[in-house]
């Protein structure tokens, strides 16, 4: 079973798909064999960041059923190890998937022949960029450490906690007064805490299900683009705050430091952890491919 790793974020513009890239290339070194799966579906640019011009059909192949499986639209790149699916050659409206299309490709995913898969999804919390969120039994979520960012990865964990939570319930065997309810309830009123509300309330004997089966469940998170005027201890903050307030386990891996040269290197079309080597960023970068790699359980099945 590969151990899968969707990269997500409340918004566009905060370093998914430069961090997906330099993850891959940095765990594709130490040995493992890798892929990165461009879902940032209808905007993808995974291709530029791994100096890739023209990537050759991906996921558009594979929906088309050109082929039958996956992993024979996994290419490689310039780094051993490295595979590399692209959703460039889909049409703009792969952004909304049928809900068979979503499940196959997450079907597929979960087969594909890799010890690590890294997902670089989309800004945002549609529905399609959380199911695959949840893939696996843990996601990375990326943000800034500016206020703004930080609130809209708030929203992201508190969307796809209330996701997940959803999931649990309507898979297992919970009482149905408590799905009644949740039928019943706007989709804009509905939060996390509520839900388990109506556990507590018509379901009390559930609670610790629901709380074990959201406890196996990972959050990720990385504080890119990170200045010397942050609070250094801003990560360990979050992280506790989180782990305060959710049933799932929440883990800081660490701060990416920022550098102007990012954008030439992407600019470039050339990875940035080949172009500059020995910059902090890089060495950033290459301590959290560290952590992902020593201290990962096994990727799973983000089904409840």
């Amino acid at each position: 079973m590969p151990k899968i790793f969707p990269i997500g974020g409340g918004k566009g513009g905060i370093g998914k798909s430069f961090i997906s890239a330099s993850l891959g290339a940095l765990i594709a070194e130490r040995g493992p064999k890798t892929a990165v799966i461009d879902l940032d579906l209808g905007t993808s640019n995974l291709h530029t960041l791994l100096g890739i011009q023209n990537p050759p059909s991906g996921i558009d192949g594979f929906l088309k059923k050109t082929t039958s499986k996956l992993a024979d639209m996994a290419v490689p790149t310039t780094t051993p190890n490295l595979f590399f699916i692209s959703s460039l050659h889909c049409s703009m409206e792969i952004a909304n998937l049928f809900y068979a299309q979503k499940v196959k490709l997450i079907g597929a995913i979960r087969n594909l022949p890799f010890e690590y898969i890294l997902l670089d999804l989309g800004a945002g919390t549609n529905y399609n960029t959380l199911d695959f969120f949840l893939t696996a039994s843990q996601g990375i979520f990326i943000c800034t450490p500016e206020p703004t960012s930080i609130e809209n990865a708030f929203r992201f964990i508190k969307a796809a906690y209330l996701r997940k939570i959803k999931r649990i319930i309507k898979t297992r065997a919970f009482n149905s007064a408590v799905k009644h309810a949740m039928a019943d309830t706007p989709q804009k009123r509905l939060q996390s805490d509520g839900i388990i509300d109506l556990v507590l309330k018509y379901d009390p004997e559930k609670e610790p299900v629901l709380r074990t089966r959201l406890g196996r469940f990972s959050f990720q998170f990385i504080l890119n683009q990170f200045r010397k005027n942050i609070d250094p201890a801003l990560g360990e903050k979050i992280e506790t705050v989180c782990n305060r307030h959710f049933y799932s386990n929440f883990r800081f891996l660490g701060n990416i430091s920022y550098d102007e040269r990012v954008v030439e290197s992407i600019f470039s079309k050339k990875l940035y952890i080949r172009k500059y080597p020995h910059t902090a960023t890089s060495a950033d970068l290459k301590k959290i491919a560290a952590a992902i790699t020593q201290n990962t359980p096994g990727g799973g099945s983000g089904t409840a």
